[in-house]
């Protein structure tokens, strides 16, 4: 039986709570929550499990040591003196990625170029030969992260970024990161049990995160590839058991998931990823200009949308969020809205309460999810019945 180690889930901002949930729901052994990570125990069919089925995650580390240090020979020595070839063939393939949080080391390109000449000299003075780098698809990528004068070194199991999901091929001005779209539904309460609409919908991301959420589709099963199936135990039957296993537990959908836009490339590019993510079924988007719809009957409606925020697009910011609050409050009633937006000046104009207001970055922006409930009649009369 496969021994239980150590992994690390790196996430975003303010998705430290979710992450922790996912995994234990998963079954994760040991969480422990950070600040953008959260580290767990479990084995290696976890580790295949976790990369294809966690929503919030970034990337899944395995750390190997952890050594302190005080300067850059400390640094190449305990790298040299550890061994390599458990991970990695002389003829191989390596790339490196670092980050610093310390005033010794200030550089993260100079500890991943150090870290690399380690490991390269290393397989030199004992084979004669040396693995090369190859920053796209290397066999090992490592990850050496330096906190103050502690230094953990991980492979990296993920690759590419897990909001890489491999089913978004067309994009918009400003696409929505797939692993944000997931957070922000996830915190607005979405479980698929009514209609949902992104009322602005660019290239669909909420829409098939939305969907994905619903029907309990694994978000990551689109991936080309993962970087454990480059790795020396890569074991390709234990993967597709999981992959099987998880998808087993997909579910039914019976409610509508709607997505506007009002630019008819912003609809061409949502249902080109709607299709490659094989969610024809469940999602329907048309051309449409918000402000100038209504709600089509009186079942509750759960709303997320990320509209512009005007760091790319030259509108009245002041006006445009004004209309947001005015359509919301008077063509859709009985509906939960939630939006994210950097634009906090402009936020004051939706001219409605919000109900809550939760801190996270749209990449380095920091930004603002609100959720407005728009009730069917006054909200007075919802208290009196």
């Amino acid at each position: 039986m496969e021994e239980n180690f150590k992994m690390v889930a790196k996430t975003l901002f303010g998705f430290e709570d979710l992450l922790a949930e996912e995994l234990l729901k998963l079954g994760a052994q040991k969480v422990e929550k950070g600040v953008r990570h959260v580290s767990f125990y479990g084995d290696k069919g976890f580790m295949y499990k976790s990369n294809l089925g966690l929503r919030t995650a970034i990337k899944i580390l395995k750390p190997i040591t952890s050594f302190t240090v005080s300067n850059e020979n400390d640094l190449y020595e305990n790298l040299y003196n550890m061994s390599w070839e458990d991970y990695l063939s002389a003829k191989g393939t390596l790339a490196v990625d670092a980050t610093v949080h310390s005033e010794k080391f200030k550089h993260s390109l100079f500890i991943a170029q150090k870290t690399k000449d380690a490991i390269v000299d290393k397989f030199r003075d004992s084979t004669g030969q040396r693995p090369n780098v190859d920053l796209k698809f290397p066999d090992v990528k490592i990850n050496v992260h330096i906190d103050r004068h502690q230094c953990t070194v991980s492979l990296d199991s993920s690759g590419e970024s897990l909001h890489k999901r491999g089913y978004r091929s067309a994009t918009n001005i400003a696409p929505i990161n797939e692993v944000l779209a997931a957070g922000m539904l996830m915190l607005s309460g979405w479980d698929g049990q009514s209609d949902f609409m992104d009322p602005m919908c660019g290239s669909g991301t909420l829409l098939i995160e939305a969907a994905m959420i619903a029907c309990n589709i694994p978000p990551n099963l689109m991936r080309k590839e993962f970087a454990f199936e480059r790795w020396q135990d890569w074991d390709v039957d234990l993967f597709e058991k999981i992959e099987e296993s998880l998808l087993k537990k997909t579910r039914d959908f019976h409610h509508r998931i709607t997505g506007f836009d009002k630019a008819p490339s912003a609809i061409a590019k949502a249902k080109e990823n709607i299709k490659s993510a094989r969610l024809e079924d469940f999602i329907h988007v048309q051309h449409e200009d918000f402000f100038k719809t209504k709600k089509g009957g009186s079942e509750k409606l759960h709303m997320v949308f990320n509209p512009p925020y005007g760091e790319r697009l030259n509108i009245d910011m002041e006006a445009f969020y004004k209309h947001i609050g005015d359509t919301l409050k008077q063509n859709y009633p009985g509906t939960e809205a939630w939006f994210i937006t950097s634009n906090l000046d402009a936020l004051k104009h939706v001219g409605l309460r919000p109900s809550r207001k939760i801190s996270l970055y749209n990449a380095k922006l920091e930004a603002k999810l609100v959720k407005y409930v728009m009730y069917e009649g006054s909200k007075k009369k919802k208290y009196m019945n």
